[in-house]
């Protein structure tokens, strides 16, 4: 069946856990715990894969600085094909301080970022070939081009950019087979006041349009018509950091297993609203068993 695969920076969070508030300049404030984990992107999706039991693989970058080293080490206790990309003398994974109150989540991060040569595009294409399903992130359109030709199913996925426009991703969003963005991420890039309208928008490159809608679920527009598959029901949300990674998880395992747009959805709502009950992108999760069990709960309510 092939593989699911992507490539991507690897994140190390360092979360502060009961934050009573955020410091002032020239304060310092305590919290109660400390925890290092793996953040979210690309590694983040295929470890959640994984422990679906999809063979899963990652492209990445990891220097021999001791912030890739611990990266590197929680990369192989989750037990995931990775190959590294990186031969600089950087730190090319990205380390973010994440503090959190009981309102909300502040971030300071700090990244090497990597020149995409047309090297690092080549190795990109041969250890992503043969990948059934690729996760899709901007900045390596020529292994992709690649690989779709070769028969691979793209799904795109976009973090918040104040610059997103389709004609800045337009190249990305042609090639695609699928797009995943949230609403926020929905309107910006399409320019629209509503979803709906965004929907259609992005119907001109896409037959069938995801949207994530948060705790409300996901629209699913195709051939001018839209529903709302609804979310996981009884979430105890703690913290959503991660829950979009979740999700590209989930659906990218109903593609992988060729069920259907509606039926890869809910898997991923499932994958997604698990993620948000525990602190971090990889705390929550379930196991395909489990998987099965939540989805049949959310297609009764279809």
């Amino acid at each position: 069946m092939g593989f699911a695969a992507g490539v991507g920076y690897l994140n190390l969070d360092l979360l502060y856990l009961g934050v009573g508030h955020l410091p002032e300049e020239g304060e310092e404030v305590y919290a109660k715990s400390l925890d290092i984990q793996l953040g979210g992107g690309v590694p983040a999706t295929m470890i959640t894969l994984s422990r679906l039991g999809v063979d899963s693989k990652i492209a990445t970058f990891l220097g021999e600085d001791v912030f890739s080293g611990y990266a590197a080490k929680l990369l192989d206790a989750c037990g995931v094909s990775y190959a590294n990309l990186y031969r600089g003398n950087g730190i090319p994974v990205a380390v973010t301080s994440v503090m959190i109150t009981e309102r909300d989540r502040t971030f300071m991060s700090a990244l090497d970022r990597v020149d995409i040569t047309q090297k690092i595009q080549e190795e990109t294409y041969r250890q992503l070939q043969g990948a059934k399903v690729i996760d899709m992130h901007a900045g390596f359109l020529d292994a992709y081009k690649r690989l779709k030709a070769e028969g691979a199913i793209l799904v795109f996925d976009v973090g918040w950019d104040e610059g997103l426009s389709t004609q800045k991703y337009k190249e990305y969003l042609e090639l695609a087979d699928f797009f995943t963005p949230n609403q926020k991420e929905a309107l910006k890039i399409t320019g629209k006041d509503n979803v709906e309208e965004a929907a259609v928008e992005l119907g001109r490159f896409f037959p069938e349009v995801i949207i994530k809608l948060d705790s409300a679920g996901c629209l699913y527009w195709k051939n001018g018509e839209s529903i709302v598959i609804p979310p996981l029901q009884n979430v105890n949300k703690i913290d959503s950091t991660g829950a979009g990674d979740a999700f590209m998880a989930g659906f990218i395992y109903g593609l992988y297993h060729d069920c259907s747009v509606t039926d890869s959805i809910i898997y991923g709502n499932v994958t997604g609203g698990t993620c948000v009950e525990g602190v971090g992108c990889l705390t929550k999760y379930v196991n395909e068993k489990e998987l099965m069990e939540k989805a049949k709960e959310i297609k009764k309510l279809l």
